[in-house]
């Protein structure tokens, strides 16, 4: 087993040097797909790919399956869909030959009336504490959460507001509560890549293991988005470092796929499993193997 991870380490050194050389740091098949939490496009397109399994063609050297690996794409992505809504804005306001609305939350001081659960799941995404206090002074329900089961602690800990995440759990709101994806704030705090809010509600008695409808854990979640410092104190914390998720995917099975270089050698450090086999009966090892064939083949094309 030591000899399968100094292998494996020679080898992401390698690909890592070589992939410096090109000025290439990106995977052969990127994960994408999570924009803002609360668009009718996001879930819509989730259940879409979640209940098809089929498998579309795709080039052999890229080995990407087209089942919920391109779901878990959609969940955590911090960019692509916003990127699309965006621009679909900015194509109607042409149309109406109107500026985007540009309505300010109450914030501070000028909160005269009563804040809406609406304004209160967005001022938590916004970091806007004094909306959060006059709502909870208000009688407000902390828990309150959106048609897709976010709650304003799902908010803060994607955007990484740790006073209002705190400020929420001391009015005792459910740290292990899930959305309708079962993702909870940990896996929302690691999407979005927030250590001290992942402490906050580690210390608050968050599951470091638990899973979403994809059995994806935290560990799988940070490792995808390429948070190392969450992936290394999750590690530290005693998480399953080789949970698999529906796919059968481990941490390291992803790292890999995804070319996160300092990922794998932390998790083999970390004695993550080198021959745990997924649903295609493919081990991280066999994804190693396909490194060094794609990179003795990029060598050989530059001779």
């Amino acid at each position: 087993m030591e000899e399968d991870v100094q292998w494996a380490t020679h080898l992401v050194d390698k690909k890592e040097e070589l992939e410096a050389k090109n000025h290439k740091v990106k995977g052969r098949s990127r994960k994408i797909g999570l924009g803002t939490m609360d668009m009718q496009m996001l879930e819509d397109q989730k259940c879409e790919e979640a209940k098809d399994q089929g498998v579309t063609s795709m080039d052999s050297r890229k080995a990407v399956r087209k089942t919920s690996s391109d779901l878990r794409r959609e969940i955590i992505d911090l960019g692509g869909i916003q990127n699309l809504l965006e621009l679909h804005e900015k194509r109607k306001c042409r149309k109406k030959k109107v500026a985007p609305p540009t309505a300010q939350e109450p914030e501070g001081q000028n909160i005269t009336g009563p804040v809406e659960v609406s304004q209160f799941l967005q001022a938590a995404a916004q970091g806007k504490i004094k909306v959060i206090e006059k709502f909870l002074e208000d009688g407000g329900n902390p828990s309150s959460y959106d048609e897709f089961k976010r709650t304003a602690l799902h908010r803060a800990s994607f955007e990484g507001h740790t006073a209002i995440v705190q400020k929420l759990l001391d009015k005792g709101v459910d740290v292990n509560f899930k959305d309708r994806l079962d993702s909870g704030a940990l896996h929302w705090a690691c999407r979005g890549g927030s250590l001290e809010v992942l402490k906050v509600l580690q210390n608050s008695g968050a599951n470091l293991n638990v899973q979403d409808k994809l059995m994806s854990t935290p560990l799988h979640v940070a490792t995808r988005t390429g948070h190392y410092d969450i992936v290394e104190h999750l590690i530290c914390s005693g998480i399953k470092i080789n949970s698999k998720d529906r796919e059968g995917d481990t941490a390291l099975h992803d790292a890999i796929r995804l070319s996160r270089y300092r990922i794998v050698r932390l998790l083999l450090l970390h004695g993550a499993d080198m021959k745990v086999k997924n649903a295609e009966g493919k081990t991280p090892s066999d994804l190693v193997m396909q490194w060094q064939f794609d990179t003795k083949d990029v060598l050989e094309r530059q001779a």
